[in-house]
């Protein structure tokens, strides 16, 4: 596994325990909201998600991941908790900020069966892909960019 596909991976994995802490957080706030206001709506509802069967529990966890991604991206310009904490982010495959719709059809590609196999080949997944953007590395993307800059510009100086 290359670095790239290293860091989309550990994403994945902080990405998803921030899924699972929001969880928890809306049962301690829905049992102190009971304990301490006597407001028993949210402890209804923790009480309800808690007893649904298997299909329903996939259904609401994907569904909140997906808006958790979704939005974290669109709003902060690419960046979800996980991709802060490993320095990446997204972008276009033309090195633009993707748009709303880029981040819609990234994310919803993601319902696809078998998606996160789509990097077995060490390629991009099918949601990089079907919505032309791309995760990077922005200090390596940075740096390359900056080089690449500094290349382009040998030549163009004059000579005294």
């Amino acid at each position: 596994m290359d670095q790239i596909h290293g860091v989309r991976f550990g994403n994945f994995i902080i990405d998803r325990v921030v899924i699972y802490v929001l969880f928890l957080a809306f049962g301690f706030f829905a049992s102190l909201t009971y304990q301490i206001l006597g407001i028993e709506f949210f402890i209804n509802i923790a009480l309800e998600l808690s007893s649904v069967n298997k299909f329903m529990d996939i259904l609401i966890t994907t569904t909140v991941y997906f808006l958790y991604v979704f939005l974290m991206e669109y709003f902060t310009k690419g960046r979800t908790i996980g991709k802060y904490i490993t320095g990446s982010k997204v972008i276009s495959t033309d090195g633009t900020q993707p748009t709303l719709q880029d981040y819609f059809i990234r994310n919803i590609s993601r319902f696809v069966p078998f998606d996160a196999l789509s990097f077995l080949g060490g390629g991009n997944g099918w949601h990089d892909s079907w919505s032309d953007t791309r995760v990077i590395h922005i200090k390596n993307y940075k740096a390359e960019l900056q080089s690449k800059s500094e290349i382009e510009s040998i030549g163009t100086k004059e000579i005294a």
